[in-house]
């Protein structure tokens, strides 16, 4: 347990939390709504640093991440923990702190021998995923400038709710993020996700700004988020916000959690779904967990042809070569498993 950063004192004991968007007020003896942030006699305290409950390498294709170091391992890393309360959640299994504090804890280990694992498993970066990772800012943080100090790329993989103080910190340490997108209507965010659509956007604007490399994923939930509509208003701001070489994700929903009344997404309608990202102008849409198909693979905008042909989580053909097309020479917007960008 380490004293958390980002939190102002405030009068008979009771904290603001300003490390994510809920800005919480937390009375002594209490916690915030990510639960595992806890006020004790005017001090607030992370209950989960260095308290893993995952720690695997993956290809970095799964995070999703496509267009930082294709075809490598991220040594991928999760504490308990959520600000948000997804009806969906994919992970509600290790997201939630449970009752007794006791069950999902996790291992106990540092930022140095996280990142040690990491190069021992011979991966190219270090992930934070799987849960929120903005709740185990202080783990994160130190892990985030260990990695980087080793050669390693960091990646978040995120609700986006963070505070812009947050991201200030953690911005210099980061090489990208995938932003979960969760829809473009304020009340799904409030009825689905307890949480407000606009620090959302908010975020991936400041994100960009701040350098780091972006990419964003939304789930496609039948009858929730999923008409044309509303997926061009996503595109639109999302190629006028970070701009049109974001690449975004479109992944396919599958009833979980407090969701399993509706049917998985079908396939037609993500593939309508990412012909409206390009409509939209956007140069890179994906639809992800729908396997054997053409929008796994990344196209030149330039010249049409497939740069990299993608099977699930594995590369089949790559034809880039530094940073651009090999059949016209068309730059594809990335960062290379040298490091270098686009």
């Amino acid at each position: 347990m380490v004293e958390a950063l980002l939190y102002k004192r405030l009068e008979k004991k009771a904290v603001r939390c300003t490390l994510c968007n809920h800005r919480c007020t937390i009375q002594e003896g209490q916690r915030g709504r990510c639960s595992v942030r806890e006020n004790r006699d005017g001090t607030l305290y992370s209950l989960v640093y260095g308290q893993l409950v995952a720690a695997a390498a993956d290809p970095i294709e799964k995070k999703p991440i496509w267009h930082v170091a294709p075809g490598s391992l991220a040594f991928s890393v999760a504490s308990v923990g959520c600000n948000f309360s997804c009806h969906f959640c994919q992970n509600a299994h290790i997201s939630l702190m449970p009752p007794d504090d006791k069950a999902l804890r996790g291992a106990i280990t540092t930022p140095e021998e996280t990142v040690a694992q990491a190069l021992a498993a011979g991966a190219r970066s270090l992930a934070f995923t799987y849960t929120e990772p903005t709740v185990a800012f202080e783990f994160v943080l130190e892990t985030a400038r260990l990695a980087r100090a080793k050669g390693l790329f960091t990646i978040l993989v995120t609700n986006g709710y963070m505070t812009f103080e947050a991201i200030d910190l953690l911005a210099p340490h980061l090489t990208c993020a995938n932003v979960d997108l969760k829809a473009y209507t304020p009340e799904f965010y409030t009825t689905y996700c307890r949480a407000s659509l606009e620090p959302v956007k908010d975020t991936i604007i400041y994100l960009h700004q701040k350098k780091v490399f972006l990419e964003i994923t939304t789930l496609l939930i039948p009858g929730l988020n999923d008409s044309m509509a509303e997926v061009g208003e996503m595109a639109h701001f999302i190629a006028q916000g970070p701009g049109r070489d974001t690449p975004w994700h479109l992944s396919q929903f599958y009833p979980s959690y407090r969701m399993t009344d509706r049917p998985p997404t079908p396939m037609e309608t993500l593939l309508s779904a990412r012909d409206v990202g390009i409509d939209a102008g956007l140069r890179y849409v994906y639809t992800g967990n729908l396997p054997k198909n053409t929008g796994e693979n990344t196209f030149c905008y330039g010249c049409g042809r497939a740069v990299i042909q993608r099977s699930g989580y594995r590369l089949m053909a790559v034809d880039i070569k530094d940073n651009r097309c090999s059949f016209c020479g068309t730059h594809i917007n990335g960062i290379d498993i040298d490091g270098q960008t686009s």
